[in-house]
Formats: structure tokens, sequence, C-alpha cells
């Protein structure tokens, strides 16, 4: 059978209404091949040469936006500001502000020893080892008695270079109980080096140049002159009879061709040779 006239008519209006109804963007995407192929027949490939000044000649972008239609590929960025930094006032510097706004440094620790005032002897304990109530300056290269803390009881100031013990060295130090000054070089002693000294129980001094001794303090237990270049007139007559609490006398290795009596009944042990 043949299709009536209206027949065909009603299909290919149709058709045209379908054609119509697709969208200009779908269009522009089938037409791209023919465009491109356009674009490419304009190219003179035997005389490409591609400068600023014909590149609008050769290249025809008036329908580059058509061409290539990215849609919405391209991310959008949203342009903000960052919030500031909050100031932690733990993580501040603890400096207070003067009134100009200059920040004032903390004062100067007052661990740091002063520096020694020119003429006086440098504190003990930069010299030597405090530890309590003794003080231990051996092999300190000390040419001179140190300061001693007031509280020294024990002090042990062996193989040095002290050449004499003035009257003033110990001034003060009531509870210092011993003292020992071996091998050292000391040539003199003050006559009143040692007697005010109230609690001085044992004096160690062998192993130095002594040519004589000075007054002893009563409390004296124990006294070492032992290897020393002492006479016997480098010795007070009864030097030794008030001494009641004396125990040990060493007087070895000297020049002594007697020792002055009495000699104290305390006395437990006695060397001269």
């Amino acid at each position: 059978r043949r299709m009536c006239p209206l027949g065909w008519l009603g299909v290919a209006s149709l058709c045209l209404g379908t054609l119509w109804a697709v969208p200009a963007k779908e269009r522009r995407k089938v037409e791209k091949p023919k465009a491109d192929l356009t674009l490419h027949e304009n190219l003179d490939l035997d005389n490409y040469d591609l400068t600023l000044d014909n590149y609008g000649d050769i290249l025809d972008l008036s329908n580059y936006e058509e061409l290539y239609d990215y849609g919405d590929l391209v991310p959008k960025i949203e342009v903000g500001t960052l919030a500031p930094r909050p100031k932690d006032p733990k993580t501040l510097p603890e400096l207070g502000e003067t009134a100009a706004g200059t920040p004032k440094l903390p004062p100067p620790s007052a661990a740091v020893p002063p520096a020694p005032i020119p003429g006086q002897a440098p504190p003990c304990c930069l010299l030597c080892l405090c530890l309590g109530s003794s003080v231990y300056c051996d092999d300190a290269e000390l040419e001179r008695i140190p300061a001693l803390p007031p509280d020294t009881a024990f002090l042990y100031a062996r193989f040095n270079r002290i050449g004499a013990v003035r009257a003033g060295d110990f001034s003060g130090l009531e509870k210092l109980k011993r003292i020992d000054l071996s091998s050292n070089s000391i040539s003199w002693v003050d006559a009143d080096a040692f007697r005010p000294l109230p609690s001085l129980q044992e004096l160690l001094l062998p192993e130095n140049r002594l040519r004589a001794l000075p007054e002893l303090p009563r409390s004296l237990v124990r006294l070492d002159a032992s290897r020393n270049r002492i006479p016997s007139a480098g010795l007070r007559p009864e030097a030794f009879r008030d001494l009641k609490q004396l125990q040990f006398l060493h007087l070895s290795d000297n020049q002594l061709d007697f020792i002055p009596v009495p000699l104290p009944e305390s006395l437990r042990s006695l060397h001269l040779q």
C-alpha cells in the first residue's frame, strides 16, 4: 500500500520538530568536526611561519569559545582571608614594658660571682672545693692562704707554693680544727698566726722550709713539723709545757740537737728521728 501524501507530510513535520528541539550546545558539538576541518583547511602548511604579526591571520580565534566549551570542568576558586594567628601568652617572652613601650630585660642572675677586687685575695671557693665545713685546696698553685668561709673547720692546702703564713690569714675562724699545709714552701710563720684559734687540734706542717716554730694554741692535740730546717734555737724555751692536750709530736728530719722541756704529761707519741 502507498502512504497518502498527508501521512508523508506528518512524518516530515515530526522530524523537523525533533531537530529543532536539540539544544544549541548539542548542535555546536555536532558541528565541531566540521569547524575543526575548516580551521585546518585555512593552514598553509607549505608556507607555515607563525609570528606575532600573522598570528591572527593564520589562526581564526573568533569561534574559540564555541570550539572549546569546558563547561563546569574548571573548578571555582573562592577567595577568602585567614584569621589572624591567636597570640598564646604562654609562648610570649616574659618581658615587662616601660611606659614608652621599650621591653624591660630581666635583671642579671645573682648566681654569677662578682669579680675580685684588686688587692684582695680571690674568694676561696673560686680556687678551692668547699664541702660543708671542709675546704680542699690541694695542688691549686696557691702562693698564699686564700680567704676562707667563716664556718671552716678543716683546711687542706697541700702541694702548693705557699711561702708564708701571716697573722690575719685565719682571723675570725673560731671553728677551725685542722690545718694541713704539707708540702709547700713555707719559710716564715708570724708568731701569732695560730695562737688565736681556740678550736685548733691538728697542725700539719711537714715538708716545708721552716726555721722556727710559732706560738701554738693550748687546744692542740697533734703537731707535725717534720722534714723542715728547724734548729734547736728555733724552739722557744718551754715551748710545749702549756699544751696540756698534746698527744702526738713529730719533729723528725730537722736540725735539732735537743728539745725544750718539760713535755706535757698528755704526750703519747714523740718522733725526733
